[in-house]
């Protein structure tokens, strides 16, 4: 069980804080419920007995901060090339509430939206999943918004020049080395 002003993650909306315990009567059942406030003054209510099967569990350490900006960092996983199942598999990944995963997919949408752009239902995730890393990361760090939204876009930005622009100037170099081939006759001469 949650106290309250514990820091919390509610998977799907973000990182909040027990405001209150309240027992309210809702379809004519009494319990109680976990009042938690979202970022941009949302208030939700959860009920306690269902809280961890729904999936709310307390915000990482300040240990774990460094282990979310390393994903960041890294290369894209393998996506999908099918719209549908790349975005059920975003999805899935949002709905564990695992903070690991949900920065895995804000940093694989955003390369492809450098790379390909991103149709309107992707672009909605990408903010979505933006909001939700946020979120937890400032409580994490006690830091400001738009303190953790500068570091989170500077690693992915960082992230893709490493891994995408390097990539794809070798293949430039590549396709130079071979468009310069010469060929050569069977007595291993060049044809000049």
């Amino acid at each position: 069980m949650f106290n309250v002003g514990d820091e919390i993650v509610y998977p799907m909306h973000g990182a909040g804080v027990i405001h209150a315990i309240e027992k309210k009567n809702i379809l004519n059942e009494e319990q109680d419920y976990y009042i938690i406030s979202m970022p941009g003054e949302v208030k939700v209510m959860v009920p306690t007995q269902k809280a961890e099967e729904i999936g709310v569990r307390n915000i990482i350490n300040k240990d774990d901060v460094s282990k979310v900006l390393n994903i960041l960092e890294e290369d894209e996983t393998e996506m999908s090339d099918n719209w549908n199942k790349r975005y059920r598999d975003n999805m899935d990944k949002m709905k564990s509430g695992d903070i690991y995963e949900v920065a895995d997919v804000v940093r694989n949408l955003s390369f492809k939206q450098k790379e390909k752009g991103l149709s309107t239902g992707e672009k909605k995730m990408l903010n979505n999943a933006k909001q939700i890393l946020v979120s937890e990361l400032v409580l994490a760090e006690h830091v400001p918004q738009s303190e953790i939204e500068k570091i989170v876009e500077n690693k992915i930005n960082i992230s893709f020049e490493e891994n995408r622009l390097h990539e794809n100037n070798i293949e430039g170099i590549n396709n130079n080395i071979v468009s310069k081939f010469i060929p050569f006759n069977s007595t291993g001469t060049s044809e000049d």
